[in-house]
């Protein structure tokens, strides 16, 4: 009855923004995704349509590889076939996590444009939405940071949506699918390693708890700050039609009347975004990088810079933001 109910939270959620269209999962073995394999196999089964299963191999650990092909027979074993993706490229060894992270959405967005696939399918749950919240209030971030966490994501490659429909489920009930599905889930070691700012912040929140501490009013507070980062976006978008004009997927001009006609957080998100896209980057600059350079954009002022592996120089009216050449 419990996979029941939360199957149903995890149909609705889907259906709204996938209905009967082929979509791709994401599993690397934690309980969270193999839950997300066997509640996408039953949604499947109902609606008469398919999705494509990807297990992901950053070899950062000398067992990643073998773990992959353990997670495929796993899946196998309930009829659920599955590609291993494998980064062949230098291995981070520093911000590993973060690195780790941006490679697995590479590979995942890479592998669901080939497939012309427009969503991607991820298995984050509320214990992911309130960590994030915690990592990014640590960093400083913005309301569009603090907020960004939703059901529904879209990225700049190729307009894929990636769609989180397990967001309001604990790990403690995706943890008791994977035991009663599978028998088995991977537990990453990394997890416990406090050099790991997630680490330290589900330490935190563990100690919080037995304080007493309420998921529900994190998740009552970021829901507020979803609504009033809703309204802003409505105002961005028309900031971005007005002032923004991409001549290339490596050029953008940008009109010298943003930085006169548009607020400080407006123009902040613009900037950002902009150099996050063309620089290929997942995230953008780190804010206090960004302010700084913000600030340098004054309209007529001379200025070439660097950021996130572009170059910002001012030309006529406008600043044009071009990818570095040697990146």
């Amino acid at each position: 009855k419990k996979i029941q109910n939360i199957y149903q939270i995890f149909r609705n959620n889907l259906f709204k923004n996938v209905k009967k269209e082929k979509f791709c999962i994401g599993v690397s073995g934690g309980p969270d995704s193999l839950a997300l394999a066997y509640l996408s196999k039953i949604y499947c089964k109902e609606f008469n349509t398919k999705f494509l299963t990807l297990i992901i191999n950053h070899n950062l650990r000398k067992e990643s590889k073998e773990e992959a092909k353990k997670i495929k027979s796993l899946l196998l074993r309930k009829n659920i076939s599955s590609t291993v993706l494998t980064w062949k490229g230098r291995i981070p060894q520093t911000n590993i996590q973060q690195k780790a992270r941006k490679i697995r959405y590479d590979l995942l967005l890479k592998k669901c444009c080939e497939h012309k696939i427009n969503y991607l399918v991820l298995g984050h749950h509320v214990d992911d939405l309130v960590e994030n919240f915690f990592i990014r209030l640590f960093r400083g971030s913005g309301l569009r940071g603090l907020s960004s966490f939703n059901v529904v994501s879209l990225t700049d490659k190729n307009n894929i949506k990636i769609i989180r429909p397990l967001i309001s489920i604990k790990k403690k009930e995706l943890i008791n699918i994977a035991k009663k599905v599978y028998g088995f889930f991977i537990i990453d070691p990394s997890n416990f390693k406090e050099i790991f700012l997630r680490t330290r912040i589900r330490n935190y929140i563990n100690n919080f708890k037995r304080e007493g501490f309420d998921l529900n009013k994190v998740k009552l507070t970021i829901n507020n700050l979803q609504t009033s980062e809703k309204s802003l976006n409505h105002y961005y978008q028309k900031a971005i039609n007005k002032h923004v004009r991409y001549i290339s997927i490596n050029k953008c001009l940008i009109s010298n009347k943003l930085f006169i006609n548009e607020s400080g957080e407006i123009i902040f998100r613009i900037i950002g975004n902009i150099i996050a896209k063309i620089g290929n980057g997942y995230y953008p600059p780190r804010g206090k990088d960004l302010k700084n350079l913000i600030v340098k954009m004054k309209p007529g002022c001379h200025l070439k810079a660097t950021l996130g592996k572009c170059i910002i120089e001012n030309v006529n009216n406008s600043y044009l933001i071009k990818k570095e050449h040697n990146v």
